[in-house]
């Protein structure tokens, strides 16, 4: 049996990277929790039930890629734009 074909398997992974990114802030592992979650509502709705290990990594990697590009246009840093310090965690 491949784990991987369960629909609940993928959910319980996004929530496990949902809480490192809770206790680890950086956006990283929430893109990955978001390809998780799709992954897992795909296997549910009956889109990848039948594919193998190495197809649903690849699918669990483009969709986080994806998921990540689309955080980063929303939430990212803009154009042109710089972070400015106004206090240094030294005084």
């Amino acid at each position: 049996m491949n784990w991987f074909n369960e629909w609940w398997v993928w959910i319980v992974l996004a929530l496990v990277l949902a809480i490192v990114e809770v206790v680890l802030p950086g956006w990283i592992f929430f893109g990955f929790a978001v390809g998780a979650f799709f992954m897992g509502a795909m296997i549910w709705m009956g889109v990848g039930t039948g594919m193998s290990l190495a197809w649903s990594l690849v699918f669990f990697a483009v969709l986080s890629l994806v998921a990540y590009i689309i955080m980063r246009q929303l939430f990212g840093v803009r154009r042109g734009q710089s972070k400015i310090w106004d206090r240094d965690i030294n005084d």
